[in-house]
């Protein structure tokens, strides 16, 4: 089943010159493997153009149950020179988060809101 990487991981970004850097947090410990499974290096490059022009890293934090990505020509040229609205790279984890996911079928039940 998929469902967006919001559902199950929260993140941050921000810029270092015409990179960005964006952590995604797995919100349980146990959903940490999934991130490292549905997110390659190969999906979020993919995912992230035309934004972002240039090659993708990605490094694990398995204590933190995160994934750090660090994206290269991403901010047209860097805060100081990009005509881009984001010139610091604030929105790339958002737009990230939006990605869509496969989640196992019984993983979904611990989205749902409680009823009543």
């Amino acid at each position: 089943m998929k469902v967006r990487l919001h559902d199950i991981a929260h993140g941050r970004s921000g810029d270092k010159g015409n990179t960005v850097n964006i952590g995604v947090i797995a919100r349980r410990e146990e959903w940490y493997p999934l991130l490292v499974e549905q997110l390659t290096v190969e999906r979020v490059a993919s995912y992230l153009r035309p934004l972002a022009e240039g090659p993708v890293e990605r490094h694990e934090l398995p204590s933190l149950a995160a994934l750090n990505f660090v994206v290269r020509k991403a901010l047209g040229g860097g805060g100081s020179i990009s005509l881009r609205l984001d010139a610091q790279g604030k929105t790339y984890a958002q737009a990230l988060l939006r990605m869509e996911i496969e989640v196992p079928e019984g993983m979904t039940e611990l989205f749902k809101p409680p009823p009543g």
